[in-house]
């Protein structure tokens, strides 16, 4: 059974950091991509970026600001955030999937954490 459990949230300043974790278990290989997005009541669910061992995506929504990346071991991604506006603040939700190259599509994602919640006042 897979689990993906996000934490790191909180309540940041503007210009601030955050770092997110999702230590992810149960995957049956360890060739597949992880992905992070995020969700307000207002919008879709938005992507952020994803981390294979092929390739590292980014939305350009946060190019420059935030940085994903995985230690093995440990089965866990990260998610460095600088530079962090109030239009940032959200839900941040890690997901996985087998398959999901590249994609920025929530729907092509099997496996997704409880999210986490990250606000960030101006």
């Amino acid at each position: 059974q897979v689990q993906l459990v996000e934490s790191g949230g909180g309540l940041v300043q503007a210009g601030g950091s955050l770092r997110l974790s999702c230590a992810a278990s149960g995957m049956t290989s360890t060739d597949y991509v992880m992905g992070w997005f995020r969700q307000t009541p207002e919008k879709e669910r938005e992507f952020i970026g994803s981390w294979s061992r092929r390739r590292t995506y980014y939305a350009d929504s946060v190019k420059g600001r935030f940085t994903i990346s995985r230690d093995d071991a440990k089965h866990t991604m990260y998610l460095q955030m600088n530079n962090l506006k109030p239009d940032d603040t959200a839900v941040y939700y890690c997901a996985a999937d087998y398959k999901a190259w590249g994609s920025m599509y929530s729907s092509e994602y099997d496996y997704w954490g409880q999210g986490t919640q990250v606000t960030v006042s101006s």
